[in-house]
């Protein structure tokens, strides 16, 4: 985290970097930190719901941080990359970056990982967590990357695909998180055997777990949301102006969805 950051910065400052982009993603890095070497991270093998804070955590906030520093815009501004260049709009990323792709490169690691072995497997293995972890933050920041728009991507999508990709996130946060509150209890006899003697059972504790995974992913998904409309705005208002330029330069002839760049190509007279 430290070397991200730093190489991050000297960029920014190289490039004149807006200090916004600059604070969001040095905090996406902060969340890594908190999440995984501040006291909380000592009980993630004890408590369920510790588990479930960092997955909302590595998934859904730090990955928006990140994408909100738009690293790939900053990355292409200050180091020669022709390869990703040249393949980063290929048919590959293209169809890598098709929405329903990116909507199962989101959701598919949650559900593999809970409703599978895999979750008994990373309290026993610090290299499979760690591999998790990584996989939980990259599918994350695809998504945020391809959704948001401030980073080159190799495709646009119009706004509304990606609200509707945000509400197909909510349907499978709540459907996770319903599985796991009536459901059996995972990794049983790793809980019971690490339990310290306070703090909720292992039932109550997965009980807790399933609502910040279903609540608290939901809520980490409104600042995103907040930004996919505030992005939306500033667009149609950018093509407003730029729709108004053209008129202005070129007076209108026929009707006026005729001049509608939106609209010319629906309407046009057959």
């Amino acid at each position: 985290m430290l070397a991200a950051g730093t190489l991050y910065v000297r960029a920014a400052r190289r490039r004149g970097w807006p200090p916004g982009r600059t604070t969001a993603f040095l905090a996406g890095l902060a969340t890594i930190l908190g999440v995984t070497c501040s006291p909380l991270a000592f009980y993630d093998t004890t408590f369920f719901w510790v588990r479930a804070v960092q997955t909302v955590t590595l998934l859904m906030i730090t990955p928006l941080l990140l994408a909100l520093g738009a690293p790939i815009r900053l990355l292409l501004d200050t180091v020669e990359a022709p390869w990703l260049r040249r393949h980063g709009r290929g048919p590959l990323a293209r169809a890598l970056t098709f929405p329903p792709v990116v909507t199962v490169v989101l959701v598919a690691p949650v559900l593999v990982l809970y409703l599978t072995p895999l979750y008994d497997l990373t309290l026993r293995s610090p290299l499979v967590d760690g591999l998790v972890r990584l996989v939980l933050v990259g599918a994350g920041f695809t998504y945020f990357w391809t959704r948001l728009g401030l980073d080159p991507t190799p495709r646009e999508d119009p706004h509304l695909v990606s609200v509707w990709i945000a509400f197909a996130e909510v349907i499978f946060d709540g459907a996770l998180g319903l599985v796991l509150w009536l459901g059996p209890l995972l990794a049983p006899a790793h809980y019971a055997a690490a339990h310290p003697g306070w703090g909720p059972d292992p039932r109550t504790d997965q009980v807790i777990g399933a609502g910040v995974l279903w609540i608290g992913g939901d809520v980490a998904g409104l600042p995103f949301v907040v930004a996919l409309f505030v992005r939306w705005a500033r667009d149609d208002e950018r093509r407003a102006k730029q729709l108004d330029v053209q008129l202005d330069e070129a007076p209108p002839t026929g009707l006026w969805w005729e001049n509608d760049p939106a609209l010319a190509e629906r309407f046009k007279r057959r």
